[in-house]
């Protein structure tokens, strides 16, 4: 099946990217979506730009749009819509346990008139997490809730000893309610390698921001 990967930057919807294409769908495109007056991706806080670089150390093209949340539905409706003369047949999702997000994603995906895929649902969430750390992937957070992770993991590499952290401070190992996002740098799929050479953490809001300020990306 030719499908495009809903794609935020983070480990979550990197990992269902990575099983769907092991599950033999091909991945087209990765669509995501910034926020037209910050021209980042919504709660990550990651830039536009740091997504496109993801896009081409990957080497699967991106769809990328600016949305205005009040719009959102109608923009995702027509960004992917412009891919199905492009043979498009589905798309894939992260999520693995909030119904609210899957009936969502599954009723717009229909009424666009492609497959919403979803290769994390219903999986422990531990698993999830060790699953990425296991395969190779190496991700870093870039936003947390300030009234549950401290600002010393904000930059941190998603390993054993942060989901350790998790574990003891209560909050689901994935962040699955928002605790906290990341940035994918590496892994199986990428053809490049992304790392962080200067970066900038501020409070906003009641969130932990870090603001990759340079980095560079090498052959692996």
């Amino acid at each position: 099946m030719i499908v495009a990967a809903s794609w935020s930057g983070g480990k979550d919807s990197c990992l269902a990217c990575y099983k769907a294409m092991q599950q033999g769908h091909k991945v087209s495109y990765l669509a995501n979506f910034v926020s037209k007056q910050y021209k980042r991706v919504s709660f990550h806080g990651t830039t536009a730009g740091l997504i496109a670089e993801q896009s081409r150390s990957i080497g699967i093209p991106l769809l990328q749009r600016e949305t205005i949340g009040t719009d959102y539905e109608e923009q995702f409706k027509a960004a992917i819509g412009s891919l199905l003369e492009k043979g498009l047949e589905g798309m894939v999702f992260g999520d693995i346990y909030l119904q609210e997000h899957r009936d969502w994603v599954e009723r717009v995906c229909n009424e666009i008139g492609v497959k919403a895929l979803e290769p994390l649902w219903k999986m422990n969430t531990t698993d999830v997490y060790l699953e990425f750390v296991n395969l190779g992937f190496k991700a870093v957070v870039v936003s947390a809730k300030s009234d549950l992770i401290g600002r010393e993991w904000l930059g941190h590499i998603i390993d054993k000893s942060f989901l350790e952290y998790l574990k003891r401070s209560g909050i689901d190992p994935c962040g699955e309610n928002g605790e906290y996002h990341t940035f994918v740098t590496d892994g199986p799929i990428f053809n490049k390698q992304i790392t962080v050479l200067k970066k900038d953490i501020v409070l906003r809001d009641g969130h932990w921001l870090m603001d990759i300020q340079d980095y560079i990306v090498e052959n692996k």
